[in-house]
């Protein structure tokens, strides 16, 4: 059900990988050596299915060097020359390639979007066309909604599971469905688990491939640039050159508040600017995929439920290079450390989940008394419930999964399973249908 399945290439005619190959992400453009993604398999089978598939994503996320594996051919419009043919004629610029054609960096010239409907209203043959950007296609009024013939695929930084190289192969469960076993021995123990350092050391590094994949130390200085760009030069053509400066202290704040609920209000007034001017900066944020709001869980059977959005930056890595921190400063302050960790946790799933195309709806759990909160409900079709806590300490007992039995209670058959997600080393049952599971479960 969760299982990421790898087709044969020649099927469809995108070249296929070994699973054992490997990328670095400092080679030139062109390289033979890969990372395989989580995407991939989503990617070929949609590419099988759909005359053309738009990838979404953070900036330096990864998402070209994965679209060039499955294209026959690649067109930068982020290069001027490349950009003035597609903007002065682009039907003729996009015929005659080889197909599936790669269209990086789409939003430099949003008219391809209407070359590429024209195009797949002549001649809907699947995996013609690959689109990949850094903005959502909603923030562009010339936006194509390709309703029926394009499907968007979100991709984010790397997760552990990728860097690692584990479970990527054909016949290897997600980790929902390892869940779902409700058998916390289907988790293999490393030989050496991570302990609560090493979680924080992998969430400041965070996925992003500039810093992830580097060995260099200057890759600190690197995400700070990475941070500072995206805040001044990828925002300024939405928000205007002023407006930067109140844009980074907004992000700033954002960031020390990532996987909390606290009121908008609290947000903008620490930041200094009105509430209109933070529903315009939230919406771009998420538009560039740096902070996402994750919606309160609802249900019929629970009318005491709180409706405040849960918010997140997308990455580990940036919310503590906004705020300067470290695994020292991160670990000796236990606000920030459960935060911290949150957000890394988030980010393992957000791409596990965006990878394996299940209609999945992510959301969080509190009560109006604040007495029941369950950090992650993931709702699958047929109304069936995980739910995850996520807590920095390695001696799970019942207590700590309270709020977990609670709505396991309330929601009976659709509670599938449960865990306390944990910075320990072990995995073991601590009641019906909820486990304790190390944080290293997520890609083991």
């Amino acid at each position: 059900m969760f299982q990421n399945s790898i087709e044969d290439g020649s099927k469809t005619g995108i070249p296929s990988y070994s699973a054992d190959t490997v990328f670095d992400m400092a080679q030139p453009a062109g390289t033979t050596r890969y990372r395989p993604r989580l995407v991939d398999a989503r990617l070929r089978e949609l590419l099988g299915a759909v005359p053309a598939v738009l990838i979404n994503g953070p900036r330096a996320a990864g998402k070209t060097t994965t679209a060039r594996q499955h294209a026959a051919s690649e067109v930068r419009l982020d290069q001027p020359i490349q950009a003035a043919a597609f903007r002065a004629d682009p039907d003729a610029a996009l015929s005659g390639r080889p197909e599936p054609v790669l269209l990086d960096e789409w939003q430099e010239v949003p008219a391809v979007l209407g070359a590429v409907k024209r195009a797949v209203d002549d001649d809907p043959r699947p995996g013609r066309f690959i689109l990949t950007g850094s903005v959502r296609a909603e923030l562009e009024q010339d936006a194509w909604p390709g309703t029926g013939r394009l499907v968007r695929l979100q991709m984010y930084g790397f997760t552990q599971r990728e860097l690692l190289a584990t479970g990527l192969l054909p016949d290897q469960p997600g980790f929902l469905e390892r869940v779902g076993r409700l058998d916390p021995a289907v988790f293999a123990r490393p030989a050496a688990p991570p302990n609560l350092r090493d979680y924080i050391d992998m969430a400041v590094r965070g996925g992003l491939p500039l810093v992830a994949l580097s060995t260099s130390p200057a890759a600190p200085a690197l995400l700070d640039d990475y941070v500072d760009q995206l805040l001044t030069r990828d925002s300024s053509t939405f928000i205007g050159d002023r407006d930067t400066v109140r844009l980074s202290r907004y992000f700033e704040v954002l960031a020390a508040s990532s996987a909390g609920i606290p009121e908008h209000k609290t947000l903008y007034d620490a930041a200094g600017i009105d509430r209109r001017t933070a529903l315009a900066y939230d919406a771009l944020l998420e538009s560039l995929f740096v902070v996402e709001s994750v919606p309160a869980w609802s249900d019929n059977r629970l009318q005491t439920l709180t409706h405040t959005a849960k918010r997140y930056v997308v990455d580990s890595s940036l919310m503590t290079a906004a705020l300067g921190a470290t695994t020292e400063t991160i670990i000796d302050d236990g606000n920030l450390l459960g935060r911290t960790l949150d957000t890394f946790v988030a980010a393992q799933l957000r791409s596990e989940l965006a990878a394996v195309g299940t209609r999945a709806r992510v959301s969080h759990l509190r009560t109006k008394n604040g007495r029941e909160e369950v950090d992650i409900v993931i709702e699958l079709p047929g109304r069936r419930v995980f739910a995850f806590e996520v807590k920095a300490g390695g001696a799970i007992g019942t207590n700590d999964a309270k709020h977990l039995y609670w709505l396991r209670d309330q929601l009976g058959d659709r509670f599938v399973a449960g865990a306390v997600l944990h910075t320990g080393p072990d995995a073991y049952q601590i009641g019906d249908r909820v486990m304790a599971l190390p944080v290293w479960t997520l890609w083991a």
